[in-house]
């Protein structure tokens, strides 16, 4: 099943290499969206695909690159598009 869902990842996430991780990351998982960095320092992620990738995906991001600490994700279902765009940085 096909889902879609933002997450908002705050900790020390930027200048950390976090965002070039989550791109990779996603690729493996065949996983569509983006991320960016927030003015406030914490990290957006939207990301779309199968719901097992999702959880991977996420597990994944909850650890993070060797530099970063997670502390918290916030995470909303959201529309799935059904588009396939690939995954970017912003």
């Amino acid at each position: 099943m096909r889902l879609a869902r933002s997450y908002i990842v705050s900790g020390r996430v930027q200048g950390v290499g976090f965002r070039f991780f989550v791109n990779r990351t996603a690729a493996v998982e065949g996983l569509h969206g983006w991320v960016h960095n927030l003015a406030d320092g914490r990290v957006e992620i939207h990301a779309e695909g199968e719901s097992d990738a999702l959880e991977r995906f996420e597990r994944h991001v909850r650890q993070g690159p060797p530099a970063a600490r997670v502390d918290a994700i916030d995470t909303t279902d959201i529309g799935a598009t059904g588009h396939d765009t690939g995954f970017s940085v912003r």
